[in-house]
């Protein structure tokens, strides 16, 4: 790994804080898995890593066990419960693993993280679908991971998925979009949560959300415009973080992302010749038959809203979610 990718305690005040994301160290390469292997994921270290600062991490190792070593797996008790087991020797893990995972999920925290990819499959790092053993041995894909289940439930605004999803270009782009919005959200709270900071915020994100939740987009303005001099600023912050992570998880679809372009077209297109508003209509009408990929819009609306010098256009996330270099939106 790279001296730029490992985790600094500090960075310079002057310095842009860093895109932190854990990750299942195996999916970087590491030989941390059972059979002394690896799962390195070439999205996360061809494509991303530049862009971020990684936390690698594999429970199994952080736990003690070596490498290579017996095989663990999922297994449903008499209650109904799921237990980490060690087939082989008929060890449970469970508690081991739960009591160690409580406590670095709290280290984690502290961190900073913006989001999260875990191991797919994984007994330990699994999201869900992990295989979980009857009695007589028979898998159901019903489980997930010991640590994934505590990073799930300890870190509930997360954006956490696991490398096989972020196959899908659709959840590829919304986890990231999800990522970079998370860091700027960061960035605020560093700066002190207050009402004005908080409407900044969602004025430049509003049309992200837009196309996850038209509803959802709607109830986080109210929820800022009703806030009176009485509410205590962290609790709204608070109250907004938990509907904003709602309206992200949701992945776009065509549609809301051609609503959400029309609705920026309409900034720009009383200001254009005929020629080029006929374009844009036209690029925006090929983008919803899944004729051209959004950035295509998306590129005609910056190009527009930086001549007519639309500022309230340039600062909104929507039109530059994360950096263009890994070029997600060329896929949706």
């Amino acid at each position: 790994m790279s001296a730029r990718n490992r985790v600094r305690n500090e960075a310079p005040s002057s310095a842009p804080r860093p895109v932190r994301i854990g990750v299942s160290s195996c999916l970087l390469g590491q030989k941390v898995r059972y059979d002394g292997g690896h799962k390195r994921d070439r999205f996360a270290t061809d494509v991303l890593e530049p862009f971020v600062e990684w936390v690698p991490l594999c429970p199994e190792v952080e736990i003690g066990l070596g490498i290579p070593r017996p095989t663990i797996r999922l297994e449903r008790d008499e209650n109904g419960e799921a237990r980490l087991v060690m087939p082989s020797t008929g060890e449970d893990l469970t508690g081991r693993m739960a009591q160690w995972a409580e406590e670095k999920v709290d280290r984690l925290l502290e961190l900073d993280l913006c989001g999260y990819i875990l191991k797919k499959d994984s007994p330990s790092c699994g999201m869900e679908r992990v295989k979980v053993y009857d009695r007589n041995g028979v898998p159901a894909r019903s489980g997930t991971g010991t640590f994934a289940e505590v990073l799930l439930r300890k870190a509930p605004y997360l954006a956490v998925e696991e490398e096989g999803r972020l196959n899908d270009a659709r959840l590829r782009e919304n986890f990231i979009s999800r990522v970079f919005a998370a860091r700027r959200w960061l960035d605020m709270q560093a700066e002190g949560f207050t009402r004005a900071r908080l409407m900044d915020y969602h004025a430049r994100h509003k049309f992200l959300c837009m196309a996850r939740n038209q509803a959802g987009t709607r109830r986080l303005g109210r929820l800022l415009g009703s806030a009176t001099g009485r509410d205590s600023d962290p609790l709204l912050a608070r109250a907004y973080l938990e509907e904003f992570t709602a309206v992200m998880r949701r992945p776009p679809s065509p549609k809301g992302h051609a609503n959400v372009l029309q609705h920026l077209a309409g900034y720009v297109s009383s200001s254009l010749d005929a020629a080029d508003r006929g374009e844009l209509a036209d690029s925006i009408h090929a983008y919803r038959r899944g004729l051209l990929p959004l950035v295509v819009p998306l590129t005609l609306i910056r190009h527009h809203a930086r001549r007519q010098e639309r500022t309230y256009l340039l600062e909104q996330a929507y039109l530059s979610p994360h950096p263009h270099e890994l070029m997600l939106l060329n896929h949706v």
